[in-house]
């Protein structure tokens, strides 16, 4: 291998041929799927030393960005204190708190006397608790996550797991909180989820060979782990376990899902050793949430509502057939979450790329007044009811953004509808640019004409001073997945981008959810192809109505967002000077033809099965990223990703950036560039300072490749 310092690795080729239906590919880094190859490993090494080597030059714009970050974050702030009320009458405000310096934050909580009166947290005072110390708990190693963090019914411990490699396996503890004791763990190997039934008993997931969540363990504390009892496994793999608890803590909810069928069971918190019981047995196609109240189930689903509508039923009996309307399928909106309270159910939606929220009173008697839309100023926006975990309550929080509106915390009164800001992420002032104004910035929504002729939203964003007059750089961002919306959010390393006279935009492809589920269906299976066209057609409004130079346009995705990214380039290769993809799925057919990989037999029904059906196999084939390079001239692309992601392997990149190198024709002004973090997982390097320079990194290189340096 040549040295990384002075050129470019060139990974070798071994001979492989795959064939399926008769159809035989060559693929030579075919070899790359082992991911503990001593020769895969030498290959990841030497790729980050030649991009360390390419990008050496960005070190000051790099530090600059990164210090931008710095400059605008409070870094030693706190989140608005939240009101919880425990099964024995107790009461405390809970809340994060973090200081400057560290990675990592804290879980606090003080006392409660009455839920009116938001406590000043701003310095910690005697009657603080720290919960949980990230920062402490992530000494020593090179990547840290919290999974679990819950505090029992009762008030008195805390269940919190941890991740130390990226590969999202937990080890579970438990702490006594009045002395602060770890009293029970660890409990190893276990997925991310889990509840407390009652006070003595966790209920925690395990995950199978291919990453799957599939089992629910019961744990008593105290009792060794090897004296945990299988509560519930779920045997078909395309379906993957959750578990959650009611807002009264009288209720387990174990959640049964797979892409397209859905299956609920519930579990008496006060007998964690009793029977599950299931609200609805899965019906090919049915897709149902469910929200316990004292009263009643509340059931958003899809039973001949492609939109989801609103349902009621009796705890007692669950099942379809007693499901009681209340909110109507709207074909425009797409039902998302619903929250029910002593007096009034909250429901979420998405409309037109917009999210809302919708209120409706109720009565003691269980009686429903009318609904309330709620409205907003800007025309850009994302907007969420924010889980209250007291059920008797006479008040809700709201998250809202917008793509110049940092993120804000509302309190909304469901007697009265009056709000209060209660907390809006505080921009700070800049050395150079001072204070942050966002009436200095505009947004607007455009509009794409697919090649079918479909309309496909824009949210777009800029310096009020930046010109549309075809000289602008722009970043065009995407995703198109899972029905995943990508709503118009803010972000802070944005704003350098943005006073550098960058065009920021999101497309709302098909595959995504902003325009609800058929907007989805879409862009999935063998429709897949329509993401990518209208990603095409997204950047192609950019440049032909002069918001965005012809050689200026840069684009940006990650997971399922890199594969988006990966299509585009094959697609026209022209039409970007510059590409980012983040843990890009850029080999899918190859991945989606092996069952024995993470996750695979489970995205069967996001992708199709290429393995039985041919149609699906030449589908993909056709839109493969890895599959589809031509002998042309590409955009210069940087490629991250993490050697211990589970859900895209490393190998996908890998191959991906070495055929490129392989069959693309750029030159050095166009590099190809492979940069791989070997203690990290889906989403990238821990800790927010790590994170913000990782942020600075790719953001130089792509501001770099723009000529806005």
């Amino acid at each position: 291998m040549p040295d990384a310092m002075t050129s470019a690795p060139d990974a070798p080729q071994r001979p492989f041929t795959r064939t399926v239906h008769g159809d035989e590919v060559a693929d030579p880094y075919r070899w790359m799927a082992d991911k503990t190859d001593p020769e895969l490993l030498a290959y990841l090494e030497a790729e980050n030393a030649w991009t360390a080597t390419h990008t050496e030059h960005l070190a000051p714009l790099a530090d600059e960005l990164y210090e931008d970050i710095r400059a605008r974050t409070k870094q030693t702030d706190m989140s608005v204190p939240l009101h919880v009320t425990h099964t024995d009458g107790s009461a405390y405000w809970y809340y994060g708190r973090t200081r400057e310096g560290d990675d990592y934050g804290r879980t606090c909580r003080i006392p409660a006397t009455n839920r009116d009166d938001i406590p000043d947290v701003t310095e910690p005072s005697p009657e603080e608790e720290v919960l949980i110390d990230a920062q402490a708990l992530a000494q020593g190693h090179d990547f840290f996550s919290i999974g679990l963090a819950l505090v029992s019914p009762d008030g008195r411990r805390l269940a919190y797991s941890i991740d130390t490699r990226g590969d999202e396996r937990y080890d579970l503890y438990v702490v006594e909180l009045a002395t602060g004791e770890v009293i029970d763990g660890p409990i190893t190997g276990i997925g991310a989820g889990g509840v407390w039934a009652g006070p003595d008993w966790l209920l925690y997931t395990r995950v199978d060979a291919a990453w799957r969540p599939h089992e629910v363990w019961r744990h008593r504390i105290g009792s060794p782990a090897d004296a945990d009892a299988l509560v519930f496994t779920e045997p078909d793999e395309r379906f993957w376990v959750g578990v959650d608890t009611s807002r009264d803590y009288q209720w387990v909810v174990v959640d049964l899902a797979s892409k397209t069928t859905t299956e609920t069971h519930l579990l008496r918190a006060d007998d964690p050793t009793g029977p599950l019981t299931v609200v609805q047995p899965r019906r090919p196609g049915l897709e149902y949430s469910v929200e316990v109240a004292p009263d009643a189930l509340w059931i958003l689903h899809n039973d001949g509502a492609p939109q989801f509508k609103l349902s009621r039923a009796p705890r007692a009996t669950p099942g379809i057939e007693h499901w009681e309307t209340v909110i109507e399928e709207r074909p425009e909106t797409r039902l998302t979450g619903v929250s029910v309270y002593a007096t009034a159910v909250v429901v979420d939606h998405r409309t037109n790329a917009l999210a809302g929220v919708t209120v409706i009173p109720r009565e003691a008697d269980g009686t429903l007044g009318t609904l309330t839309e709620l409205t907003f100023d800007e025309a850009l926006y994302d907007v969420g009811s924010e889980d209250s975990p007291d059920f008797d309550t006479d008040r809700i929080r709201l998250g809202y953004e917008s793509m110049v509106s940092p993120p804000s915390v509302w309190e909304y009164q469901l007697a009265t509808g009056a709000r209060r800001l209660l907390k809006q992420t505080p921009v700070l002032d800049h050395p150079v640019h001072g204070a942050y104004d966002p009436t200095a910035y505009v947004s607007e929504r455009l509009w794409a004409t697919a090649d079918d002729g479909t309309r496909v939203p824009i949210s777009l964003v800029r310096h009020r001073d930046t010109p549309v007059d075809g000289t602008a750089p722009g970043l065009l961002y995407g995703y198109g997945a899972y029905e995943a919306p990508t709503m118009p959010y803010f972000a802070m390393s944005r704003v350098s981008l943005l006073d550098k006279g960058f065009v920021f935009a999101i497309a709302h492809v098909r595959g995504g959810g902003e325009l609800g589920r058929p907007w989805y269906d879409g862009g999935k299976e063998l429709a897949k192809p329509n993401t990518f066209s209208d990603f095409v057609a997204c950047g192609h409004v950019l440049v032909d109505e002069g918001h965005v130079a012809p050689d200026r346009l840069l684009a940006e995705g990650g997971s399922a967002g890199g594969l988006l990214i990966g299509a585009a380039v094959n697609l026209a290769p022209e039409l970007f000077r510059a590409v980012h993809a983040a843990v890009p799925f850029v080999d899918p057919l190859t991945t989606i033809l092996n069952p024995d990989l993470p996750l695979t037999v489970m995205e069967w029904e996001e992708w199709g099965n290429p393995v039985e059906d041919p149609e699906v196999y030449a589908c993909m084939k056709a839109y493969s990223p890895y599959e589809n390079i031509a002998a042309a001239q590409y955009p210069a692309i940087l490629a991250t990703t993490s050697l211990n992601d589970t859900r895209v392997e490393v190998t996908e990149p890998a191959k991906w950036v070495a055929r490129l190198r392989d069959v693309a024709t750029n030159g050095e002004d166009r590099p190809i560039l492979l940069k791989t973090e070997m203690v990290a997982g889906h989403g990238g390097v821990s800790g927010r300072y790590k994170g913000w320079r990782e942020r600075a990194f790719q953001l130089a290189w792509l501001v770099d490749q723009a000529g806005a340096n």
